[in-house]
Parts: structure tokens; C-alpha cells; sequence
């Protein structure tokens, strides 16, 4: 099933995604034996083959009758990343930048949009950062804090214990499994928590007296836990 749902971010409709798996099973097809052995009518497989076509994801055989082979799936997924990459740079050639709201308050909700939205504000970083995240989920974004120390960038982390990172500085305190704090360049703050993939949202800002709470907020546990002993 995730699989399917991948394919389906690639562009594929369901019974796209289905019949290029097929595909991949059995080899190359035509309608009548891609209708039989996924179950899917015939109608909807001959829709769903000429578009696999039509978005790269298969190649038509002319023989007796219409058969489909698959592109391979690294081929057929740097295709897509290639066109949108072309996409990307037309828009944001073209399109108006969007007028800075600086005393706005964003709620951002689901995992996976927060996940995005704290890896673009790392990846904006230019001189600082500092985050209070649990270590599981800073793992999964190890590869871009390490680039940002290679760039001299400042990383400051509270964290659980156990985690470690060279040329980071770390500060180790206990409950911090489902928050979010995020502090970049001191213009930029994301906060909140991540209960579960279903119930998850923060606030984002670049309010300067939010920021500025936030900051001394860290400061000062920051000091408790250099009392304690806890870096």
C-alpha cells in the first residue's frame, strides 16, 4: 500500500500505480492481460495503460495487439524530478515573491509539513540555530546539520542523552520526545508539538517579540542545564 501511495505522489492515479506494479511483476502486457490478472475492468485498465503512457511510466510495444513494458522505476522517478525541477525554476522565475508578513502567526499542522517546513528553515540558516528536539527526530535531519557546521554555521541542541554531533553544541534534558522549538538567525521561530502523525501542529513566526521570548527562554535553560551539569 505505500507503494501505491508513492507512486501516487509521482503523478500515477491508483489504478496507474497498480498496473505499473503489475507491470513490473509479470512483464510486458497488453489490456486484455493486465485486466485479468489485476481485476480491474477493462475500461479502466486501457485508461489506466495509455496514461502510465502518457506520464512516462510505460512504453507502448506495437505488435498483434498494444502491449506495455515499464519503465524502469529510477528512471521513471529522475524523469518526473527533472521536469518539476524545470517547473520550479520557471515559477519562481515568473511568479511574484510573496510580501513578508513579519508580524503574522502561521499554524502549520501535519508531520510531514512540519517536517518540511523545519528543514527549509534550516537549510536558510546563515549564521545560528538553536533547537530543542528529541534525538530520533534530529537523526533524521543529521545529514543537513552537518552540512551547516561545515559551513561555520552556529548549532546549539537540547536534546535526550545519546545523542551526539561534532561541532554542535548539546545540552541534554529529559520529556522533550514530542517538542518542536526552533530558533534560526534570531528572525525565524517554529514551536509546538508532534503527538502523532494525526495530531500534530506548530506555530511559526517571525514576530520579533516572539522571537525575542523564545530566545530568553532558551537562554535560561540553557543556564539551569549548565548548572546541572547536563551539556
Amino acid at each position: 500500500m505505500d507503494n501505491i501511495n508513492q507512486l501516487m505522489d509521482y503523478g500515477l492515479t491508483r489504478h496507474e500505480a497498480n498496473l505499473y506494479i503489475l507491470l513490473l511483476l509479470e512483464g510486458d502486457l497488453n489490456g486484455y492481460e493486465a485486466a485479468k490478472k489485476s481485476g480491474i475492468s477493462k475500461s479502466n485498465t486501457y485508461n489506466a495503460l495509455a496514461g502510465l503512457a502518457d506520464k512516462g511510466a510505460a512504453y507502448s510495444i506495437q505488435a498483434e495487439t498494444t502491449k506495455y513494458t515499464p519503465v524502469p522505476i529510477e528512471e521513471f522517478c529522475d524523469n518526473k524530478l527533472r521536469y518539476l525541477e524545470a517547473c520550479k525554476k520557471k515559477l519562481t522565475k515568473e511568479l511574484p515573491a510573496k510580501r513578508r508578513n513579519q508580524e503574522g502567526y502561521i499554524t502549520i499542522r501535519g508531520e510531514q509539513q512540519i517536517q518540511d517546513k523545519f528543514v527549509n528553515m534550516l537549510k536558510q540558516t546563515r549564521e545560528r540555530v538553536y533547537m530543542v528536539l528529541s534525538k530520533e527526530r534530529l537523526e533524521e535531519v543529521r545529514n543537513h546539520l552537518e552540512e551547516m557546521i561545515a559551513k561555520k554555521i552556529k548549532v546549539v541542541i537540547i536534546t535526550d542523552e545519546g545523542f551526539e554531533l561534532n561541532g554542535a553544541t548539546i545540552y541534554y534534558s529529559n520529556n522533550k520526545k514530542e517538542q518542536i522549538r526552533l530558533i534560526t538567525d534570531s528572525t525565524d521561530v517554529l514551536t509546538g508539538d508532534i503527538m502523532s502523525r494525526y495530531d500534530a501542529n506548530c506555530l511559526y513566526s517571525r514576530n520579533d517579540n516572539l522571537v525575542e521570548v523564545f530566545k530568553d527562554a532558551l537562554a535560561n535553560e540553557i543556564e539551569i542545564l549548565k548548572m546541572k551539569g547536563k551539556k
